[in-house]
């Protein structure tokens, strides 16, 4: 006797597909109970499930592909979420699974350089500290620009138009640098709202850089340093209430170092009051470099504020979402897997890059340390990293995967 084999392929020949049964008497007792008839079947069913169960084992313990909130810390998760939101492109490179652990040789560091036809840097930790430039960085981008390398400089730091930066950069002894290699979290801020086609008012916590970048687009705004000043009066109790023009159709965070009680308020009773009202974030980066010697509160603690205060996520613009990565690959034509992203932060920086599928490089000359780095909390890991951005001087070495 013989019986076809559920499990052979089909379209065979089935004299193939048959297996001898074993040789055992024929059932000549009582019919079957069903239950009986039914255990082959749910056998099989119970072993395909298994292998189905441990074919996707792999895949869910892969760092790359597990959810965000399992695989790295809470802060860093929110920026993964954010950075794979609306817009992000699927990174057609394979992430690292764990930090690169030693400088490589010369031979190592100009493959990367050959592989790179768009730099885009971070400015604050990476180009300057404060105001002033990091020692070797001028001779390093001129060795670059030699190479032939398209650089952009992509900040999250909004206190400045893309004017006033391309300024800062001939003060020091930058002076190639224009306004179309500058592309600020200022600016991108002014390019979502055009692009939405907005045509309202934009309430601003920030500083000129907001302001000079809504007027280049021709967008009315309110608020901004002309606030700086202004206060709550409570006093009088109960009949206090700040009053909000009702023709504002956006607020806009950015950093602010005349955040005040009147400005939150007035911002928490726009996103909260305003029907429709859009609530845009330059940056959550919780500290930044104000002076060349500490670390000072963030563009994030002003946002989170307003948040907190009026239950309400913004949209971010800036670094790690792609806003900007579509902007470049636009405006220069090149594709992200020739650009590389060159940081000081993982949560902003090398996460951005990453999510535009760019290659990454983290310097250690502003907020991240090499002990941040290669900590056991920390699971953002770039494909390179180096003391400063000197290390990627032609003939200087890196470290690689």
């Amino acid at each position: 006797a013989f019986f076809t084999s559920p499990l052979a392929p089909s379209g065979t020949n089935p004299a193939s597909r048959r297996v001898m049964a074993p040789s055992t008497p024929r059932h000549r007792g009582p019919p079957l109970s069903r239950e009986r008839q039914l255990r082959p079947a749910v056998a099989v069913l119970l072993v395909v499930g298994l292998l189905l169960a441990w074919s996707w084992a792999p895949l869910r313990s892969s760092p790359e592909l597990a959810p965000a909130a399992s695989s790295t810390t809470p802060a860093i998760a929110s920026d993964l979420a954010l950075a794979g939101g609306p817009g992000a492109r699927r990174a057609g490179r394979r992430r690292r699974k764990t930090a690169p652990q030693h400088p490589i040789t010369i031979a190592e560091s100009a493959a990367l350089l050959a592989s790179v036809d768009l730099f885009v840097f971070d400015c604050d930790g990476v180009i300057w500290r404060g105001d002033t430039l990091i020692e070797g960085i001028k001779e390093t981008l001129e060795a670059l620009r030699r190479l032939g390398k398209r650089l952009v400089f992509v900040t999250n730091n909004s206190t400045r138009s893309r004017k006033q930066y391309a300024e800062k950069f001939r003060k020091l002894g930058l002076e190639w640098v224009t306004e179309e290699n500058i592309f600020a979290s200022s600016f991108a801020a002014a390019a979502y709202l055009k692009a939405k086609g907005f045509d309202k008012k934009a309430y601003v916590i920030g500083e000129d850089g907001i302001l000079g970048e809504l007027e280049a687009a021709g967008i009315r705004h309110l608020g901004g340093p002309a606030d700086a000043a202004r206060k709550v009066d409570l006093s009088s109790g109960g009949n206090t209430s700040v009053q909000v023009d009702p023709d504002v159709g956006a607020v806009i965070v950015g950093f602010d170092r005349h955040f005040n009680y009147y400005k939150l308020q007035y911002a928490t009773k726009c996103l909260r009051e305003v029907p429709g009202c859009i609530f845009v974030a330059t940056n959550r980066d919780a500290v930044t470099h104000l002076t060349a010697d500490d670390e000072w509160a963030g563009g994030g603690s002003m946002v989170a504020a307003v948040s907190a205060a009026s239950q309400r996520e913004p949209v971010l613009v800036g670094k790690p979402a792609q806003f900007m990565t579509e902007f470049l690959a636009s405006e220069y034509g090149v594709p992200p897997e020739r650009m590389c992203m060159v940081g000081d932060r993982l949560d902003t920086d090398i996460l951005f890059g990453q999510a535009g599928g760019m290659r990454t490089v983290l310097v250690l000359s502003g907020v991240t340390s090499e002990a941040t780095l290669h900590s056991k909390s920390n699971l953002v890991f770039p494909d390179y990293y180096a003391p400063s951005l000197v290390s990627l001087r032609p003939q200087s070495p890196v470290a690689k995967l």
